[in-house]
């Protein structure tokens, strides 16, 4: 389990593909993962790419660091989310690693971070921006 000065400082760290692919596309029902590195350092980490089969504007993007911790998980158009407090964030929110509770902790989406909630290669750059991804591939042949 990762302590929340040392989460913080993994979200906080550049990161890049280790072999980035021409461009990202997530068509309806694909489940991707890409491998990702520091710049500086060997931390390694992973960035998960899901979308609806169904519901193709149900989305989720979530970075990994040690195989299994989530630091940071944008559900987009899912279902509503219960905290451990009991209080719940709508079908939109984002998931943020809290120490003693891994990703248990969701809050509602700053719309200053994600502005384009309807357009899925925003979202995939503004979540690159926000995990500190840097120079990711283009976002192409996204089904809006």
């Amino acid at each position: 389990m990762l302590t929340q000065p040392e989460a913080e400082q993994l979200m906080q760290t550049a990161k890049r593909f280790v072999r980035p692919p021409a461009a990202v596309a997530i068509p309806p029902g694909v489940d991707e993962t890409y491998e990702l590195t520091a710049i500086e350092g060997r931390e390694k980490f992973l960035l998960d790419l899901w979308r609806g089969t169904i519901r193709i504007s149900k989305l989720k993007f979530q970075e990994r660091v040690r195989i299994t911790s989530v630091l940071a998980r944008l559900d987009v158009n899912g279902a509503p989310h219960t905290n451990p407090d009991l209080t719940t964030v709508p079908g939109t929110h984002l998931h943020l690693y809290r120490e003693g509770f891994e990703d248990r902790w969701a809050f509602p989406v700053d719309a200053k971070l994600f502005s384009r909630l309807g357009d899925p290669a925003a979202i995939f750059r503004d979540f690159c921006a926000f995990c500190n991804i840097v120079e990711p591939p283009p976002a192409q042949g996204w089904i809006e």
